[in-house]
């Protein structure tokens, strides 16, 4: 039986990080490395349309109560994201090392 396929939907925001990783690696590594990086950046998010319910809780979320949000990797790289009905939408595109407590808040809302 096939698996249901969801729509990946990806905010201006997070439209903005993948640009902002682009870009930060294209500089201080090389255009190749940043190529690299987004395409399998996309790959994780085209991955969301048949298994979302795969990712993670993001611990920074969960330690508050909070599991309507999970997360998938490229290490470091976590792409934070939130099914409704049969929509995934992603939220943040970030380097896992940052301050994510503060990320998320200031981009989810929370806190």
């Amino acid at each position: 039986m096939p698996r249901a396929r969801y729509s990946v939907l990806v905010t201006e925001s997070a439209e903005r990080d993948l640009e902002a990783i682009h870009d930060y690696i294209a500089e201080h590594d090389s255009p190749a490395k940043a190529a690299y990086v987004l395409n399998h950046l996309m790959k994780v998010m085209d991955s969301l349309a048949t298994s979302p319910e795969r990712g993670s809780y993001p611990k920074e979320l969960a330690a508050l109560g909070i599991k309507e949000y999970r997360q998938a990797f490229f290490k470091p790289y976590r792409v934070v994201y939130r099914v409704v009905g049969a929509n995934v939408y992603v939220y943040l595109i970030a380097d896992g090392r940052r301050d994510m407590q503060s990320l998320l808040g200031r981009r989810l809302m929370i806190g």
